[in-house]
């Protein structure tokens, strides 16, 4: 276990961080944006819900997405020593709206050491951390340190052509690098309660990362694991195989509540759920895929069948990036 760092930065800098943090000013507009990576569906724009945290378990709070695209489920895990954020939306001024929340939650905290760790490199998960305080401690697996230094410029520049509204929440992004680097997994003694973080790709990306809060049986999956959002594989690092390997893992950690990247909080038959969908579309790959079917063609098929098998889920355009995964991936 990871022992509590004992390095205090004085109350005060944190406190005028956090002050800083509430007086900057809000983004304006009501565009429409893009789902991620060219999906178009008609959104607000992805801004971080004020005043909407909710209580999941005796430690953990989250603010919930208001299943918009481009905003994720925002944990915080509150011990008596330490707290841990985890992901912050996208942009200075989504994480200044995580502060906020954060104070809330956080009843001492000049008492606090906050760490802050990301399920994986996307924009809308990473980049909010612009706004916290140099106090914070930045933990990261080797993994998706290595994938975010390789992409996240990329895709920083492919999300900040959608809206004018994505644009503006990119525009001051500088990079934070990691405190602290993980192989595999780590475990931080919060105080009173144990957060357990683990390399778990790749699936969604090479460097998804799993958070468990052991204590309370909470777990943080990230986009390895959505509420009624179709999974999205959005480059040639996502893995269908290996990606329902690791809902088997999750299944076996017998978690009471699942906190997805996207989409709703719920108990463990959401990664059910995920498993009969992406076993769904392995299946019908290789049927049709065994009757000489092209990838297109797969794609064209299924996209309209799953599409009327989950009628209340967001973001189709995505079962065809999913169906090509798995028509690529060796039997």
């Amino acid at each position: 276990m990871a022992p509590f760092l004992q390095r205090r930065r004085p109350a005060i800098t944190f406190m005028l961080a956090l002050f800083g943090a509430f007086c900057a000013s809000a983004l304006a507009g009501n565009a429409q944006e893009t789902a991620p990576l060219g999906h178009n569906q008609s959104q607000p724009p992805p801004f971080v819900q004020a005043n909407k945290t909710i209580r999941v378990s005796d430690h953990v709070y989250v603010i919930p997405d208001g299943r918009v695209n481009l905003v994720p489920n925002i944990g915080i895990i509150v011990g008596s020593r330490a707290t841990l954020v985890v992901d912050a939306g996208m942009g200075p001024r989504n994480g200044q709206v995580v502060l906020r929340e954060l104070a809330k939650v956080s009843k001492n905290a000049d008492l606090y050491f906050t760490y802050f760790t990301t399920t994986h490199f996307h924009p809308e998960h990473v980049t909010g951390v612009q706004a916290f305080p140099a106090s914070t401690e930045i933990i990261r697996s080797e993994v998706q340190e290595k994938e975010l230094k390789q992409k996240q410029p990329e895709f920083i520049s492919n999300f900040s052509k959608r809206t004018p509204e994505i644009k503006a929440l990119l525009q001051d992004v500088k990079p934070r690098p990691p405190d602290i680097l993980f192989d595999h997994e780590l475990k931080l003694d919060l105080g009173g309660v144990t957060a357990r973080l683990f390399w778990v790709g790749p699936a969604h990306t090479r460097g998804d990362t799993a958070i468990y809060v052991e204590e309370d049986k909470v777990l943080f999956t990230g986009d390895v694991v959505v509420n009624r959002f179709f999974p999205i594989f959005p480059d040639q690092d996502a893995s269908g195989k290996h990606w329902l390997a690791i809902l088997n893992q999750f299944e076996a950690l017998q978690p009471r509540t699942i906190v997805p990247g996207h989409g709703e909080v719920s108990d463990a038959g959401l990664v059910s759920k995920e498993q009969s969908y992406l076993k769904g579309v392995q299946s019908r790959v290789a049927e049709l895929k065994a009757q000489g079917k092209s990838s297109k063609e797969a794609a064209q098929l299924l996209s309209a069948e799953f599409q009327m098998k989950y009628p209340d889920w967001q973001n189709p355009g995505w079962i065809a990036d999913a169906v090509e995964r798995f028509y690529s991936e060796p039997d």
